[in-house]
Parts: structure tokens; sequence; C-alpha cells
């Protein structure tokens, strides 16, 4: 999760019981030499030995996993002179294999980790950019943001926002590609870059989403042909003109905005449907932009389809107005933070989409009227 920038901490590895299962080959060893040496010979645990070196290979690094391999041939040979027919130089033998086979194994493993960790540093440097830390107040307006990936070692998807405090007021945008993968993430990344420069110089939000329209459909036209069809967007723009005390939005295929207002929840469809990013070639470059109040107190809540579409175990969607009138008098910080515990609740522990919310609440008067 992201919050206004800050990442989710991530799950140590084996949960609370880590130091448990970091000494799990110690446990085994000393298990199997118990055993070998507490029952009779016909038994012959001490055959078992080499599975604690082959352990160590998955979760130690090489030295001691050669280390340990080195102490089960010392219990074997220390056996040898309990049971002279124990079969010493077979079991030995085994347990020399296994060791040096468990060391290559653990440095592979180890050359793996660093490549992994090192792709992890540059997804996290990626999603510093595409996400960047938003501001938690721009003059009168508060802002927190909320990001969830479906899958927990993802770092970047498809779903992205961006604020920016321009001329005409602070501006959001929040969206979400239709596809998956880098494709996906590359068309993310090229709206919210046509965004973050546009914004300052279009005076009208129309103006803004036809700059969009024409940078994805560049960037479509950029890309292998058989992933073209997946590459469209729906994406809400809203301007908040500074001590207005109204917002404008312009909404183009994208779920629509929840409204708090004096205790009451709204929920803004628009008046009339404006085309998605990259589909106006199909459907027409038709734009709309809708006008609503946005006064001291009021709270808006923008956010990608992952939140309204996620089911529980009957298949039901999450019921946001419903959830949204029982958390009316929640800051936006608070209500995001309510809205992922619940919907990591309501979806079993588990989200099958990424999901991405702005949460705005104004706090300005608004201007008087001469």
């Amino acid at each position: 999760m992201i919050r206004s920038g800050r990442l989710r901490r991530r799950h140590r590895p084996y949960g609370g019981q880590r130091e448990a299962v970091l000494l799990s080959p110690v446990i085994v060893t000393v298990v199997i030499a118990g055993l070998a040496f507490s029952t009779p010979r016909e038994i012959a645990f001490s055959r078992l030995l080499p599975a604690a070196p082959a352990l160590a290979a998955a979760l130690w690094p090489v030295l001691p996993t050669v280390l340990l391999g080195s102490f089960c041939l010392m219990i074997m040979i220390g056996l040898s002179f309990v049971y002279s027919d124990l079969g010493t130089p077979y079991t030995a033998g085994a347990i020399v294999a296994v060791t040096l086979a468990a060391a290559y194994a653990s440095h592979l493993r180890l050359q793996r980790e660093e490549t992994l960790f090192q792709v992890r540093l540059v997804a996290d440097a990626a999603q510093k950019v595409l996400l960047r830390p938003l501001p938690h107040r721009i003059q009168d307006v508060e802002i927190e943001s909320l990001y969830l990936a479906a899958q927990e070692q993802a770092r970047i998807g498809g779903d992205f926002y961006e604020v920016a405090d321009t001329p005409y007021g602070v501006r959001l945008l929040i969206g979400d590609v239709r596809g998956k993968g880098l494709s996906a993430v590359g068309a993310a990344a090229a709206v919210i870059n046509c965004f973050r420069e546009n914004a300052y110089d279009q005076p009208d939000l129309r103006g803004i989403i036809h700059r969009l329209q024409i940078t994805i459909g560049r960037y479509g036209a950029a890309i292998p042909a058989d992933d073209q069809p997946e590459h469209f967007a729906t994406a809400l723009i809203a301007e908040i003109p500074h001590g207005s005390g109204h917002v404008r939005i312009l909404n183009c295929g994208h779920p629509p905005p929840v409204f708090v207002r004096s205790g009451e929840v709204h929920v803004l469809d628009p008046a009339v449907a404006s085309t998605p990013l990259n589909l106006a070639a199909l459907l027409g470059d038709h734009y709309y932009v809708d006008t609503v109040a946005f006064g001291p107190g009021d709270q808006m809540l923008l956010y990608t389809d992952g939140v309204a579409e996620t089911r529980d175990r009957t298949g039901e969607f999450f019921p946001l107005p419903d959830w949204m009138r029982q958390h009316t008098a929640a800051p936006p910080r608070e209500l995001l933070d309510r809205l992922h515990g619940d919907l990591l609740h309501y979806g079993g522990g588990r989200l099958d989409d990424d999901i991405a919310a702005l949460a705005v609440r104004c706090r300005h008067t608004p201007a008087q009227e001469p």
C-alpha cells in the first residue's frame, strides 16, 4: 500500500516463526542424531542425516551449509564406533555428495535472491516516479492516497493517480489502464506524465483529456499490434478552483466518485457519458463536465474499479455507498485506512485487482458573492 508515497511494510518471511524455520536444519540434525544413537541399529536413522544439509541449502548461505554437512559426517563417523556394521561408508558418501550439491544450490539461490533484490529496487524507484508522494494539503484542500496491489510482491500496476496545484485550482487525476504487465505500467506512466505537463497549461478540463487521448493513442501505436486492443484507460479528472465552493468533474468511463456532504452520501454519476481514453476513434470524441457543490467539510472519494468490484465469498460486490454512510465523519487518512482494512476483510484477505483511491476534503470558506 502507498499512503501518500509511503510504502506498506511487507510481511516478514515465514511469518512470526522465522527464527524457528532458520534453525530447522540444526533441529533436524539433532533429532536424527539422537534417534540414531538411542535406537537399535536395525532402524538405521543415521541414513536420514543427508536431509539436514539438503534443507540448509534452502535457508542458509554456502559456508554454514558446508559446515552442517561436515558436522553430519562427524556424527556418522562417531556412530561407526558404536555400530561397526552400520554401513558407514555408504551413508558418509551420501552426506558428502548431498553437502556438495546443497552448497551449489545455496550459491545459486543467493545469486537469484540478489538479482530479485536489485529488480525490486528498480521497481520501487519506478513506483516512486509513477506514483510519487502527494501533498497532504494544498491550500485548504486535504488529500490522502491509497494504493493496494492485488499481488503481495507487486510494486506497480495499471492503476494511477496524480494531483497538481495549478493556476486554475487543485486538479486531480485517477484512472485505470485496461491490460496487464509492463505494457499497462507504461501506458499509465505515459498518461500521468502527460497530465503533469498539461494540467498547468490547459485552462479547460476538456483540453487535458484531449491531450491524454493523444498520448495514450501514440503509446498504443508504438507497441506490438497484438497488445493494442488492451491499451485503453478509464480516467477521471476533478478540478477544485480555489475558494469557489464547487468542483468540476470530467469522467471518462471511470467509476463515479462518492461525495459526503452534511453527513449525506451521494454518488455522482455523470450526466452524460464521456469517452474512455484511446477509444475516441470507436466511440467518438465526446467529453462532458459536471459541476457540483464542494464546500467546507465536504469530502469526496475517488477510486478505481478494484474497490467497488471487490467480492466476498458469496460473490457480492463491496457495498461502497453503504460503507461510506458508516464513515461520514472520518477524515481522509482515517477513511482510507479503514477502507484498506475493510476491503481486505471483505475479500477474505486477498484482492483480485489493484486498488487506487484518493480521499479529498475541503476546508475552505467559499468566496462571497459580490
